[in-house]
C-alpha cells in the first residue's frame, strides 16, 4: 500500500478515482437516490481536479483504494473502496492530514451515522448543524472540528 500527494492528476487517474467515489458513496450514502448520486458524479471530477491537496491511496497493484481532499485545514472529502473499510485505512489518512497538512474540520452527512462516527472517534466533534447541504437539498449538514 502507498500514500501519495497527487501533483498531477490525469484524466485516468481522475476516472479512477471517480469508480472509488461512486463505490464508497453507493454503500456509505444510503439517503442518496441512485439518480441523484448520478447528479452529483458530474461534478466529482471538477472537485478532484481543483481540490489544493489530493491524497491517494494505492494498493499493490497501483491501483487507487482510497482518497482525501484537503483545502486550508479542512477535510473536503475523504472516500475508500468499500471492500477497504475497516483496514485502517481511513484513520491513516486522516491521520496523514492533521499532521501534515493541519486538519482541523471537516463537514459530515449527519444521515452518514458511520461517518460520524468514525470522525468522532478521531477525536472531532460537532460545532454546529444545518438542515440543508451547500446546494440547499435537505440533507443535514454537521460541522466538526477537532477538540
Amino acid at each position: 500500500m502507498k500514500l501519495y500527494d497527487a501533483k498531477t492528476r490525469s484524466n485516468q487517474l481522475i476516472q479512477n478515482l471517480l469508480t472509488v467515489w461512486e463505490n464508497s458513496v453507493r454503500v456509505t450514502h444510503l439517503f442518496l437516490s441512485d439518480t441523484e448520486i448520478e447528479q452529483i458524479k458530474k461534478y466529482v471530477p471538477q472537485a478532484l481536479n481543483s481540490v489544493t491537496n489530493l491524497i491517494i491511496v494505492e494498493n499493490e497493484q497501483k491501483e487507487p483504494i482510497a482518497f482525501m481532499g484537503i483545502e486550508e485545514k479542512r477535510l473536503e472529502m475523504l472516500f475508500l473502496s468499500p471492500e477497504e473499510r475497516g483496514k485502517g485505512i481511513g484513520k491513516r489518512l486522516i491521520q496523514y492530514g492533521i499532521q501534515k497538512y493541519g486538519v482541523q474540520e471537516v463537514t459530515v452527512n449527519e444521515q452518514n451515522p458511520q461517518a460520524v462516527g468514525f470522525y468522532e472517534h478521531l477525536g472531532f466533534e460537532v460545532y454546529k448543524r444545518t438542515d440543508y447541504d451547500e446546494e440547499g437539498n435537505p440533507y443535514p449538514l454537521l460541522y466538526m472540528r477537532l477538540k
